[in-house]
Formats: C-alpha cells, sequence, structure tokens
C-alpha cells in the first residue's frame, strides 16, 4: 500500500497515514505474552509519544491483535514508530509544545482516526491530568490512571502530604510551594543543609538542583524554576532535606480498578547523572526480604489511598541503615520497566491496557516472583567525556544491535539513518541483558555492549561499560553518588593498564598488516613496510598518545605474533575487514573491538574495553621522520567560550566591555530541556559576544571572546 505523508497546517487539515508493513523493535523470551484470547479489548490504540517507548507500546498492542495509530512531527515521519504503527498523523512541527505536547492536534488525530484509546507512554502528555479529562469527555479511553490520581500525585506537595497521611514514610522538608529565591533560602536554612530543591510538577530530573549553602540555594532556584517551566510548564518548587549517600530504589505497583493491588518487587536505580538514571537493575542487592516487603506493602497503601489504577512507581530513597523515605510516585509506564518484566515474567503494557478496559488483575501477590536478575543500560546519543553526558547531535550512519547474543532485549525507536536532533530526548535505546544470577546478567551486558555498533553520533558506551564492570559497582558499594565518587575529575575513559596497552598495540599492528597485505593482493603493491625482513616478518612503531612503541610482528595464518615493549602478544581473528565488529581472540582470551576507522597511512581508531583510542601505525624510517615535525600549537581556550553542546541560548549575561570573575555566569544553553550555565575561567574583559538569546548553537561554536 502507498503511504501518504503528510503534516497538520495551520488550518487543522489532517491526511491520515497508512502502513502495510512494519520494523518489529525486539522483546526478549523472558517478556510472556499472556494474553487470554477470549478477552476483548479494544480495536485501536492511539500512541501518544514516540521513540523506544512508542514502538514498545505498538509491539504489545500487535501481540494482542489492536491496531495502533501512531501520531509525530514533521521531523519524525520517517520514525520508526511511524513505520511500525498502522496509521499515522503529523501533529506540528518539531518543537514538542507544538506536536506531542499540541493536545487539539492529538485530539484531531484521535477523531480521526477512531482510536478507541490512548498510551500515553512515559514523558508529554502521560502525567497530564487536563489532557487525561478531554479524553473521558469525548468517551476516549486513556490508558492510565484516573485524574484524580494523577493529579494528586503528579504534584510533589500534594503527594507528600497524601503518603503521611497513608502511613508511608516521607523525607523532612516544606510542604508549601516556595515562591522566592530570599524564601528558599530561609526554609534550607530552617531544614539544614544539605537541601534538594525540586519542580512541583514533573520528573525525569529536570527542574532538581543540590544546594549546600545560601548562594547554591539561589542559584538552585533559579535554575530549577526556568527548567520547570520549560519542561512542565510549572514553575512551581518545593525544598526537602537531601538524603547523603542515597540509593534510589522504587517500587513498581499495578492496580486494577476493582481494588486490587501488587507490588512488583523492587528496581535499584542509584547510577544516575544529573539526576537521571543510567543503569538499572531488578531486584537490588542491597534489600534484604523484610525491607523489600515493607517498602512494598507501603507502596501499596499509598496507592490505595488515591484509588490508583494501572501501572505506576512509587520512588524511595535508602540511605545506609535500609531507612528508606517517600520520594515521589510516577503515574505512568516508567523508562526502566523492562526490567521488571524480566524477573517477573509479565508485560506491563498488556496489563495497563486490560486494567483500562476494566479487567482485574489475573495475579496474586504470592504469585509474582524474583525469577533471576535484569540489567538495563540507557544508551544515550552523549558525550560522556563532558560532565558525564552532554548532548550529542547527528545521522546515525552505521547502526546494529546486539540481538545475536542471548538473553539481551533492546527497546529502541531508531535505525540506520535516523537523525538524533535538539528537539527531543537524546535516548538511542535501553539495553538490557538478563541471567540466572546477577554476575552472569553483568557478563552478558559486557558483551551486549562491546557488540553494539553505533556511528554517526558520540554515545555513552564507555561510560556504561566501565560503570558495569567497575568494582564498586559489581561488588553492590553504589549510591546516587557513585559517578562524581568513583570519577571526581570527570569520566576519562577505560585507563590501560600494561597488559591492556600492549593488547591494543598488538591488535592494531596486526589490523594494519592485515589491511595493507589486502591492499597489495588486489592492488599488486607492497605497502606495509619500506623494508621488509621478509613477506611473513616487519619492524613497526606504534604511536599511542604521546608514546611511540617498537613492534616486531610475524604472521603465521590468522594468527600474529608481536613483541612489544618487551612482551609477546599472539592474536588470532577472521580479519573481516569489511564489519565494524572485529572479535579476536588475544593470548588466548576472546575480545570483541571494533573498528571506527583505518587509513592506509596508518592512522587507526579502535573501540577497545568501550573506549576509543586513537593510534598511529609507522614504518620505522616514517617514525624516526615524525619526529622532526613541529608540534601543533593548542588553542588558548582560556580568553574564548564555545558551546559545549548543541542547544539553545536562553540567557546572555553579559555584553562586551564588561569585566567578568572566575566562576562568573556567561551564558546560559539549553539542550535537551536541561539548562547549562557556562561561566568564565578567569578574570577579564568582554571583548566580543556572538550569540544571542534564542540562537541555535552547534558544538564547538564560538559564543564569547575575552580580552
Amino acid at each position: 500500500m502507498a503511504a501518504l505523508r503528510a503534516c497538520v497546517p495551520v488550518n487543522r487539515l489532517v491526511l491520515v497515514v497508512k502502513y502495510s508493513s512494519c520494523r518489529s523493535c525486539a522483546v526478549t523470551s523472558r517478556t510472556p505474552y499472556s494474553t487470554v484470547p477470549s478477552e476483548k479489548t479494544f480495536d485501536k490504540i492511539l500512541i501518544a509519544n514516540r521513540g523506544e517507548i512508542a514502538c514498545r507500546v505498538i509491539k504489545t498492542c500487535k501481540k494482542m491483535g489492536i491496531q495502533t495509530v501512531a501520531v509525530h512531527s514533521d521531523v519524525d515521519s520517517n520514525a520508526v514508530h511511524v513505520k511500525m504503527a498502522d496509521e499515522a498523523v503529523c501533529v506540528g512541527p518539531a518543537p514538542t509544545s507544538k506536536s506531542y505536547l499540541n493536545m487539539d492536534a492529538i485530539m484531531d488525530a484521535i477523531r480521526l482516526t477512531g482510536a478507541q484509546a490512548v498510551h500515553p507512554g512515559y514523558g508529554f502528555l502521560s502525567e497530564n491530568k487536563d489532557f487525561a479529562k478531554r479524553l473521558a469527555a469525548v468517551g476516549v479511553t486513556f490508558i492510565g490512571p484516573d485524574t484524580h490520581a494523577i493529579q494528586a500525585m503528579g504534584d510533589k506537595i500534594e503527594s507528600k502530604l497524601i503518603a503521611k497521611a497513608a502511613k508511608v514514610n516521607t523525607i523532612p522538608g516544606f510542604d508549601g510551594v516556595v515562591k522566592t529565591a530570599e524564601d528558599a533560602v530561609k526554609i534550607a536554612q530552617q531544614i539544614g543543609y544539605p537541601v534538594m530543591i525540586k519542580a512541583s510538577a514533573g520528573g525525569g530530573g529536570k527542574g532538581m538542583r543540590i544546594a549546600w549553602n545560601d548562594e547554591e540555594t539561589r542559584e538552585g532556584f533559579r535554575f530549577s524554576s526556568q527548567e520547570a517551566a520549560s519542561s512542565f510548564g510549572d514553575d512551581r518548587l518545593l525544598i526537602e532535606k537531601y538524603i547523603d549517600n542515597p540509593r534510589h530504589i522504587e517500587i513498581q505497583v499495578l492496580a486494577d480498578k476493582h481494588g486490587n493491588v501488587l507490588w512488583l518487587n523492587e528496581r535499584e536505580c542509584s547510577i544516575q547523572r544529573r539526576n537521571q538514571k543510567v543503569v538499572e537493575e531488578a531486584p537490588s542487592m542491597f534489600l534484604d526480604a523484610d525491607t523489600r516487603r515493607v517498602m512494598g506493602e507501603q507502596a501499596v497503601q499509598l496507592a490505595k489511598a488515591v484509588k490508583y489504577s494501572s501501572a505506576g512507581t512509587v520512588e524511595f530513597l535508602v540511605d545506609s541503615k535500609k531507612n528508606f523515605y517517600f520520594l515521589e510516585m510516577n503515574t505512568r509506564l516508567q523508562v526502566e520497566h523492562p526490567v521488571t518484566e524480566c524477573i517477573t515474567g509479565l508485560d506491563l503494557v498488556e496489563q495497563m491496557i486490560r486494567i483500562a478496559k476494566g479487567y482485574q488483575l489475573q495475579q496474586k501477590q504470592e504469585d509474582i516472583p524474583i525469577n533471576g536478575w535484569a540489567i538495563e543500560s540507557r544508551v544515550y546519543a552523549e558525550d560522556p567525556f563532558k560532565s558525564f553526558g552532554l548532548p550529542s547531535i547527528g545521522r546515525l550512519s552505521q547502526y546494529q544491535e546486539p540481538l545475536k547474543l542471548s538473553h539481551v532485549r533492546v527497546d529502541s525507536g531508531i535505525e540506520e539513518g535516523s537523525d538524533i536532533n535538539i528537539y527531543y530526548d537524546p535516548m538511542i535505546s535501553k539495553l538490557v541483558t538478563y541471567g540466572a544470577t546477577r554476575a552472569e546478567a553483568l557478563a552478558r551486558m559486557e558483551d551486549a555492549l562491546d557488540n553494539y555498533v553505533i556511528r554517526g553520533v558520540t554515545h555513552n558506551i564507555p561510560l556504561l561499560r566501565e560503570i558495569i564492570t567497575h568494582p564498586r559497582f559489581v561488588s553492590g558499594d553504589i549510591s546516587t553518588n557513585f559517578l562524581p565518587e568513583v570519577y571526581p575529575e570527570g569520566f576519562k575513559g577505560h585507563h590501560l593498564d600494561e597488559d591492556r596497552c600492549r593488547e591494543l598495540l598488538a591488535s592494531a599492528a596486526a589490523l594494519h598488516v592485515t589491511s595493507q597485505l589486502y591492499s597489495h593482493k588486489i592492488l599488486g603493491t607492497q605497502r606495509v613496510s619500506s623494508a621488509p625482513m621478509d613477506q611473513n616478518n616487519w619492524e613497526l612503531c606504534v604511536e599511542l598518545g604521546q608514546e611511540l612503541h617498537d613492534i616486531e610482528i610475524s604472521k603465521s595464518g590468522n594468527s600474529y605474533i608481536v613483541k612489544v615493549d618487551g612482551g609477546q602478544v599472539e592474536v588470532c581473528g577472521d580479519w573481516n575487514l569489511a564489519s565494524p565488529l572485529l572479535p579476536l581472540t588475544i593470548n588466548g582470551t576472546c575480545r570483541m573491538l571494533q573498528c571506527l576507522s583505518k587509513e592506509s597511512s596508518g592512522n587507526i581508531v579502535l573501540q577497545y574495553m568501550g573506549t576509543l583510542f586513537k593510534v598511529r601505525v609507522l614504518s620505522k624510517l616514517t617514525a624516526k621522520l615524525n619526529s622532526y615535525m613541529p608540534e601543533k600549537v593548542s588553542e588558548d581556550t582560556s580568553s574564548i567560550l564555545r558551546s559545549p553542546m548543541p542547544g539553545t541560548v536562553v540567557a546572555m549575561s553579559v555584553k562586551p566591555g564588561d569585566t567578568v570573575a572566575d566562576g562568573q555566569e556567561i551564558c546560559v544553553i539549553e539542550a535537551m530541556k536541561m539548562q547549562n550555565s557556562l561561566t568564565a575561567v578567569k578574570q577579564a574583559k568582554v571583548k566580543s559576544v556572538h550569540c544571542q538569546p534564542g540562537e541555535t548553537v552547534g558544538e564547538g561554536d564560538l559564543l564569547v571572546e575575552l580580552e
């Protein structure tokens, strides 16, 4: 069937796109579908979301025999979720306020397609009570809780009061709305530092700041209120005691419309950056059976207190003594729900659909197992070397998910050729591995990260791999402060010890020789060395960083014996130069490397132990001549300010002629709804300003020059 493409213009005409084929996103066998064939739910569901969560919902709908409608912005017209759905409607231009948050356009799409129900996913309109009310007014089912629960739990102030009344442990703090920065300072002083300043509405780490003194409280009030207004349309804030070195552990609940509520065990979500989760797992190593049961029972008490129905999550902070405190309740499907599905065998999307239709839960509390262990890594288009992850944009020139490995699940909403842009969250996928034990799940996660091919954008796989292999994480010694404690100077990538360094150098030399021999075979030109010892032996140099290493390499079949830095390394492989994956056996140990680029000049970029390393393989003569080349002078970055990420200039705090002090704010850049303050690194006079508020800037763009 030919696909029509159209967008909602100003006069609100809509063309519906219908598709006859789709790309299925991967769901592991650890997520069985228990749909009862005789149950009648909905004929057609509209998914008011995009990306991986839209694909995830569509997958379950297809298993249940339900037709699906995708909505999309104009820049998402070729997105994977659009291709997967049976029908698609464009609801506006790229900015979320004009498309995915545009209730009028989405209501039009519902009317035109005849959708009987709406699944909101997470984010966007998933916790918007006004949207749920509008659906109810036209007889369309909202696949989520009723408006009372959304309102009660969506407001952090009201939810805390309800939690107290339901006898749920709560964090000490101020229950009212904080109106001004000076009010915030007075309240923080009364509570006692450190404090957490957070948006009253919303979640996802946006609108949250930790303050350790009065000045940080004033600054936190300003940024949190701005982020809250930008992300949620509500700039109200609250302040509460910050629990130092806490764990972030949440309880998944499931409730039907008949008063039945279950808790589906916990998820450990303590590995975070900027209050946003990076790695999650289920269950938690930290909880014992009694603590787990009490937390689950309190989560159920809270759900019953607001007459909750649907899937929801009650989040807690847990201190070192296993004291736990209510943080918030998310009245929607969580990003990290797959790990719960893996250990319980339940499909939470299916359960939400059944509950929305009015069916009772099929399970009792005693039916909910903890079967094995699941780990989830959030794969982002980010540069982890900048504040643990500043957004990266670009087109995925090459993309290959590690689905050939066993017990691996990838929830994604992208494919090769997809664009990551500044308008939406930079998540590429959720990579989930399952095992009978935690050690097994972690080993599979390590393999999956090594086999995940992503080209065209900078990604956070180097950081993810370091996290899941770090001794502290492996032992379970974690908290929400894990990243700043383990990497106090920022993330620098994998540190190569002597043995691993030899492995990398030997692999690069072997790959270079293989590539040159292949060129000789095809082109008839010898290019490995200007003076080879013989056809199977060469003397080379490999440059890594600022160091040059002497190499002796000999070849026998598909194997190389490489002498480097006083050690000997045997490297074996199939040497498929067309594949981005380079499976090697190094000294008898299987290693998966990735070759991002290789040039005839000897420049090679390898992904090894998750981190990218740039090496240069040279002949002895070239290395000697290269030593006479002058060093390139680095740019003096103390006198300029460049944008560390793509985004929009929200505020410019200086003008030409102003004098700035070390640490003074120069401008604020918003990227993916997060605001970032850029400051001066020395006292100086502003020479020129190259951008204005409202302008879009790219990574590396010049913003301000200093004299």
